[in-house]
């Protein structure tokens, strides 16, 4: 099982003019963080700094999490409304890959 958020939703035409959504689902992963002791006291230094400035500065923040592109829906309303889930934005779904099939639980 794996749990995709949703990122976007836009409104779109298909090739015959019929209005649909294109339903953007990604999947946030947490990036693992790494202690790593230079051996040298000068190195430790350097490293105090740096992380002294990443917590500081927002511009040298260390990215603790990464969005990874899972699937992108191209519906048309009447294939969204048979799909009978009513996607918002940052909700968080549980996405069920088995037997050939697709299916999308709302996350607790």
């Amino acid at each position: 099982m794996i749990r995709v958020r949703v990122q976007k939703i836009e409104s779109i035409r298909d090739p015959e003019g019929n209005r649909g959504k294109r339903i953007e689902l990604i999947e946030d992963r947490v990036i693992p963080r790494f202690a790593v002791r230079p051996p040298t006291e000068e190195g430790r230094m350097v490293q105090e700094v740096v992380q002294a400035l990443q917590r500081q500065l927002p511009v040298f923040a260390v990215q603790t999490q990464l969005s990874i592109p899972k699937i992108i829906l191209f519906l048309t309303e009447q294939e969204y409304e048979e799909l009978d889930i009513k996607f918002d934005v940052n909700q968080v779904y549980e996405l069920k890959l088995s037997n050939q099939a697709i299916s999308f639980k709302k996350a607790p």
